[in-house]
């Protein structure tokens, strides 16, 4: 069973096949240990390469995540107390009471929002300013809903749901002055409910009066006499089981809500980010908002509390440590641990997480190693996808990044997942053109990572093909959509890495700033922009280093951002 909230297992943007088998070999692994909940992700769409390789091992596509910033779904309460249209304010005061919640929805028949009800709105209508005692005494129901709120015996009941506004006394004076007080205050029998114990007089007075109910309390019996009475006149009877002052009260908490609805309430969209709703509770009077579906009902509640909770979406990141390459909002959510073989970047964690960072060539071999070192045989299927991680990273094992280690998990794997190396790699390398098979905007983000140095914002893509003649036939095109990549992203400059398998070499097309490109010592070539770069394959250990001096080059010429000198758009 899925747990409730998965950790998911989630490479960089724009993942290449060593991101997506990691992803899937760590969550197996997790799972394997005797630890659920953990679901491989992926933050990109795929390429011909991993879906080739995705389906010679037979592995569905991991769960796509566009973007885990918190959303209002993730923190707001779903479990809600909610009343109808014509609830009392007595059940809205049990709800507030027994659940312990400031606020009440008030649903329509069609379950949908209509309005709130809060504790505060109903403690000022049951204590109205001592100036109108009028008021004190009112209450806006029907005596069906009251009988109901008092646990009353019937007697006697006439037009029971009929809503209206009523007027209770208690019935404590002398038989001479007992509707004095009513009369001051112009106040019909009609519309009169006395509440009264065992006094005969005032019971038979009232049913004379012709009062709209008389309700007897104490849970005592009523003569038979008084019972006829009332009956012949009209007067609605009943027997409440409290004491006078009790009985009083409940009756007023019987009126209806009606009154005390407000609909000037206000909304919220569930896939509203929690950044965006904390800013808005920051500048909004309102304790809670209303989490409704485009159908106009009731989803959940928001309060300003809830906004404080920790989010539950946590993640693994795999195959990259910089919130640069991550998935958008992963700063925003829990990162749980980290499993990498690149430089560690400036990330921070508000708690110590497992950071398991090597030297080596691939992902896939750290988490293949995990599996070796716990005694733990990975199905066949499962070892060669990490086999083809290891594989498509080190361009089998030709990479300077490459490591005896990569080499000795390769090999551990091979017999487990049942098929050779090289065998593997013509599926890998021969799966067809990213050149070829995706429009220009695309192959610059092939693989697409963000880089900080010396305080500039760049950015680098790699591709990888079997010669350089389909780069060439569209080049200019691809160009283009580099300079536009380079303005999307506000970078200062942008470079894709197009990488010969068969030769090892790699050609650089760079687009920005131009203090920066004349430093580029390698050959230029047929145009402007485009490096020879001879025996380089490897962005991590020969490009990114490479590109960083030239960085500190201009920095230590003055060109830096604190000088201000740079015509490079340095971030921030």
């Amino acid at each position: 069973m899925a747990a409730a909230h998965p950790t998911y297992v989630i490479g960089h943007k724009n993942p290449d096949a060593d991101s997506i088998c990691s992803a899937i070999a760590y969550a197996a692994f997790k799972q394997m240990s005797g630890r659920p909940g953990y679901v491989a992700a992926r933050c990109g769409n795929t390429n011909a390469r991993i879906d080739a390789i995705l389906t010679r091992f037979q592995t569905p596509l991991p769960v796509y995540l566009s973007d885990v910033s918190p959303r209002v779904r993730d923190v707001m309460a779903e479990q809600i107390h909610s009343v109808g249209e014509t609830a009392t304010c007595a059940e809205a005061l049990e709800l507030i009471d027994r659940h312990d919640i400031r606020l009440v929805p008030v649903l329509s028949t069609a379950h949908k929002l209509i309005g709130t009800v809060t504790g505060a709105q109903l403690a000022h209508f049951f204590m109205p300013p001592v100036t109108a005692p009028k008021l004190m005494r009112k209450v806006h129901t029907c005596l069906d809903s009251m009988s109901r709120t008092l646990r009353a015996r019937t007697l006697h009941l006439v037009n029971a749901d009929r809503v209206e506004d009523l007027f209770v006394r208690i019935g404590a004076m002398d038989i001479s002055s007992f509707w004095r007080l009513s009369e001051a205050e112009g106040i019909p029998a009609a519309q009169s409910i006395i509440v009264v114990g065992d006094r005969r007089d005032i019971q038979l007075k009232s049913i004379e009066l012709g009062v709209r109910a008389l309700v007897i309390s104490g849970n005592l019996s009523v003569e038979g006499p008084v019972a006829a009475a009332a009956r012949e006149r009209g007067v609605s009877l009943l027997i409440s089981p409290y004491d006078t002052a009790t009985t009083a009260w409940l009756i007023r908490t019987a009126g209806r809500l009606a009154p005390l609805i407000d609909h000037k309430f206000t909304t919220v969209n569930a896939d509203t980010r929690l950044s965006d709703i904390r800013r808005k509770f920051a500048h909004h009077p309102a304790h809670a908002m209303m989490v409704v579906g485009d159908d106009g009902s009731l989803l959940g509640i928001l309060t300003k509390a809830d906004v404080l909770k920790p989010v539950p979406t946590r993640l693994v990141l795999v195959d990259h440590n910089e919130l640069t390459q991550a998935v958008p909002g992963a700063d925003e959510v829990t990162i749980t641990e980290i499993i990498d073989h690149h430089r560690i970047g400036t990330i921070a964690t508000p708690q110590p997480i497992l950071f398991l960072n090597e030297p080596v060539g691939s992902t896939s071999t750290i988490v293949a190693d995990l599996f070796r070192r716990h005694g733990l045989t990975p199905p066949a299927d499962l070892a060669g996808l990490m086999m083809a991680g290891i594989i498509s990273d080190t361009l089998l094992l030709q990479s300077p990044t490459s490591t005896a280690k990569d080499a000795e998990v390769l090999a551990w794997l091979a017999p487990i997942a049942g098929v050779e190396s090289r065998q593997l790699a013509e599926l890998i390398f021969s799966s067809g053109s990213v050149i070829l098979a995706s429009p220009p905007a695309k192959i610059v983000r092939s693989d697409f990572k963000v880089y900080d140095e010396e305080g500039v914002h760049f950015a680098v893509s790699q591709v990888e093909e079997l010669g350089f003649d389909n780069f060439w036939a569209h080049a200019p095109a691809i160009a283009a959509a580099l300079a536009q990549l380079r303005t999307d992203e506000k970078l200062a400059f942008a470079g894709l890495l197009v990488t010969d398998i068969n030769t090892q070499n790699s050609l650089l097309l760079v687009k920005g700033d131009t203090d920066f490109i004349r430093r580029i010592s390698y050959a230029h070539v047929e145009q402007d922009e485009i490096f020879d770069l001879p025996g380089v394959v490897s962005r991590k250990k020969q490009l990114i280093p490479y590109l960083a001096s030239l960085l500190k080059e201009m920095s230590a010429d003055g060109l830096s951002p604190t000088r201000g000198k740079s015509s490079l758009r340095f971030r921030g």
